[in-house]
């Protein structure tokens, strides 16, 4: 069913119970470590990236075009991967030029990607024809560009969450662990729609829970629908979405994309020193907060088993967050 991939992460990643954690809330939770799946190529996006990676190789494609915020985790996974096959990378970026080079702008200039700075306008109501423009400019000057969308949440990514399923359900055997409830950061929708598609397909029988950090949970659901119906392209094996069915829990963005609160920070430091896990202040450190208020709330009262996904992002420590820590 899988698409041909190219193996990029270090896989399995681990999973391991946090202690601690479940001690102080009475419920089983554990941590699947994706931060760990690389270095320069790390988090959720390298799952992703091995699947669209192929089918631009496939295609003769000798340069990577992507988009995303100016501290994108993709985008740096996407200029590391370009590097390492001799390929170009093009990232479109929402931010300023004169942004500050830290965390992984810095990277994204090490690793020799070429950047189109454009405003949040711009980004949101353009950036794929702004990419489509490079594309054909690239063309002129003899190269042959593969697009990848912000996320790489497309059909072609999602697979790489199609695939973390079944690494899940062989982990769960090996741990005598069945997960009830698996609990991701949804930022672009690519990592969920993998995870919810999976899940139905292999029969797993797991609640996925998605905890959004940007936009609404409608505006997402819409999106893990038409991701679903693309994945669907490929696998020819069509699966039952209701809507009413795609758990996405909203109230968790704060401030905004990539923007931190003081409760948020307080959060992360407080987690990181109880399990020693670093979480970072743009994904991951809202999902594992919204994560916790719920289970306060009682709203996880019925799961036995919760598995959260560390997606990464530790280069995602700016000076606007590290202010204030």
């Amino acid at each position: 069913m899988l698409p041909e991939s190219i193996h990029l992460a270090n896989l399995p990643t681990k999973i391991e119970k946090l202690e601690n954690l479940s001690n102080e809330l009475g419920k089983n939770i554990y941590i699947k470590r994706d931060d760990q799946t690389g270095a320069e190529i790390s988090g959720n996006k390298v799952r992703k990236l091995e699947f669209a990676l192929k089918e631009a190789l496939d295609g003769e494609c000798d340069f990577l075009i992507t988009c995303g915020g100016i501290q994108s985790n993709h985008a740096r996974a996407t200029a590391a991967v370009a590097a390492k096959y001799n390929m170009g990378s093009y990232l479109v970026l929402r931010g300023r030029e004169d942004s500050e080079v830290e965390g992984n702008l810095f990277l994204d200039k090490i690793l020799g990607a070429k950047i189109k700075y454009i405003t949040p306008d711009e980004y949101k109501h353009n950036r794929a024809d702004i990419m489509n423009e490079i594309k054909e400019k690239l063309s002129r000057q003899g190269h042959k560009a593969y697009i990848i969308p912000e996320g790489a949440s497309n059909g072609i990514g999602s697979f790489g969450y199609i695939k973390a399923i079944e690494e899940i359900v062989l982990q769960e055997k090996e741990l005598g662990v069945k997960f009830d409830a698996i609990v991701a950061t949804v930022g672009s929708g690519g990592t969920y729609s993998g995870l919810y598609y999976g899940n139905k397909v292999f029969e797993n029988n797991s609640t996925i829970y998605g905890v959004n950090i940007c936009d609404s949970s409608e505006y997402f659901k819409d999106i893990v629908k038409n991701l679903i119906d693309e994945i669907v392209t490929y696998t020819k094996i069509d699966i039952r979405v209701n809507k009413d069915e795609i758990d996405i829990i909203d109230g968790y963005g704060g401030l905004g994309y990539a923007i931190s609160q003081q409760k948020e920070i307080d959060f992360i430091k407080y987690f990181s020193r109880l399990e020693g896990i670093i979480l970072d202040p743009v994904y991951t450190g809202k999902a594992m907060y919204g994560l916790i208020e719920e289970i306060k709330k009682g709203s996880f009262d019925k799961h036995s088993n919760i598995l959260f996904i560390h997606t990464g992002g530790l280069y995602g420590w700016t000076k606007e967050s590290r202010n204030l820590i």
